[in-house]
């Protein structure tokens, strides 16, 4: 374990080199990554236009509201579900393949529901609602574990916030652009959209220079030491029992080392804090300006999405000028910023005050995606996927209990009480993660006591 620990914290604080240095990545690669980013970015933009297409269409299809809380209920538990396989599922295949049959999968399933009859909507309804939700997380997992082998330990932090940048821009314009879309074009249109989107991104996939990811940058040939006498499979460990029994201790292990299962813990509880912003906005917003319940919420994540734009540029300033990465204690920090931020956008202060209100916002959640991402980067490959893959399912837990939970005290509690409390809890972890991180490198900075052997040896 301490090890482990060791290794996470040597790698955190490593200098990055300059971009145009001496294990910089090559332009093609670059670019290529670009391409899949840009790919990413569209299928993102396709997932949250239909967030909006699909609960409106499901509740146009079958009259109730019970079946599309239901909807988004199945969605939450195959992205959990998913979660927990992802580590399993990266270690006997490559990263690059599970990204792209995801995406391909998605594509599929938004067809059928395209041209499913009518008496076959529902069922394809909760068809796409298993394979977007789970699907859409086996990517994740993928993409970030696999980060450190398309593009090297030391652009892992540039690339994270490009991506983090994409995924901002997509999601503002999926959810502003939702409602013109429908409107004037109609379901099947947006359907068609998001199908075509995982196309690209399949397409993007399929052309990145990495044959995978996960456990190395290139694939390991199954003749040296990955086969027996017999021919079968089998990866050993540093004292020759198979990586399978190994894994999970090691795995253990990692979570224990000082903040990072922690960090982990915080992750889930920041997700049943988005969870309320989420639910509350809405109702706040229709409390301000009932005759135009949209206003409020669309400037607030556009001024949002402003702040997590710029906050990306900042962190990419920051790591090219100074050669480090904004490590661990940034996750505690962004999250206290971030945290207090939302529970202020409720406070019902003057317009001037809620754009900077919002813009603190999304700055802050930019950094703890790019803070917490390359944190978990930090772990040996063999144990990245489970890691990102015990987090996404925390974080599905997290968001789905959360809405639960939000949506029932929005009957009874202002909007600004809801969500007090709930990122009020995610302020109080992330303090607890902060004093420990600190106290952990405080602990790494005293050098260890001399044995007595050392110490007799200058009086001799």
């Amino acid at each position: 374990m301490g090890r482990v620990t060791r290794e996470i914290e040597q790698v955190e604080d490593r200098p990055d080199p300059a971009p145009d240095g001496e294990g910089a990545l090559p332009a093609r690669g670059e670019r290529r990554y670009r391409f899949l980013v840009a790919g990413y970015s569209l299928s993102s933009y396709g997932t949250f236009l239909n967030m909006v297409a699909l609960n409106l269409f499901v509740y146009e299809t079958t009259g109730r509201a019970l079946t599309m809380g239901l909807f988004m209920a199945v969605r939450l538990a195959s992205g959990f579900v998913a979660g927990l396989i992802a580590g399993g599922l990266l270690d006997r295949f490559a990263a690059k393949r599970v990204m792209l049959w995801t995406n391909v999968a998605q594509a599929a399933v938004m067809l059928l529901l395209v041209l499913a009859p009518e008496g076959m909507r529902t069922a394809s309804l909760m068809a796409v609602s298993v394979v977007v939700g789970g699907c859409g997380t086996l990517f994740m997992v993928s993409l970030r574990s696999s980060i450190p082998e398309m593009v090297g330990d030391d652009r892992r932090s540039w690339a994270n916030s490009l991506s983090i940048t994409g995924r901002s821009l997509a999601m503002v314009a999926g959810f502003a652009s939702a409602g013109v879309v429908v409107s004037l074009v109609g379901y099947t249109a947006a359907f068609v959209v998001d199908m075509a989107t995982f196309v690209i991104c399949a397409v993007t996939v399929a052309l990145l220079p990495i044959p995978g990811g996960g456990r190395g940058k290139t694939a390991r040939p199954e003749s040296e030491g990955d086969s027996g006498g017999d021919g079968k499979k089998e990866r050993t460990g540093g004292r020759g029992r198979p990586g399978r029994w190994r894994r999970p201790g090691a795995l253990l292990a990692s979570a224990a080392a000082p903040g990072l299962g922690l960090m982990v813990v915080l992750r889930s509880v920041d997700a049943f804090g988005s969870s309320s912003h989420n639910a509350a906005l809405p109702v706040h917003s229709a409390a301000l300006d009932a005759g135009h319940p949209a206003v409020f919420v669309s400037a607030f994540w556009c001024l949002w999405a402003v702040g997590n734009v710029v906050a990306q540029q900042v962190i990419q300033r920051y790591v090219r000028r100074t050669g480090r990465t904004v490590g661990a204690p940034g996750f505690g920090y962004g999250t206290c910023l971030m945290s207090g931020a939302f529970i202020l956008a409720f406070a019902g202060f003057p317009w001037a005050a809620t754009v900077v209100v919002a813009l603190a916002a999304g700055a802050a959640d930019g950094l703890t995606e790019v803070s917490y991402t390359s944190h978990l980067q930090t772990l040996p490959a063999g144990l990245r996927a489970h890691a990102f893959g015990l987090s996404a399912t925390l974080e599905n837990l997290g968001f789905g209990v959360g809405m639960i939970l939000v949506a029932a005290a929005l009957d009874r509690f202002s909007p600004l009480a809801v969500v007090g409390w709930s990122h009020g809890a995610a302020i109080v972890v992330a303090v607890v993660f902060l004093i420990r991180v600190s106290g952990a490198r405080g602990r790494a900075a005293v050098p260890a006591p001399r044995s007595g052997a050392d110490r007799a040896g200058p009086e001799r």
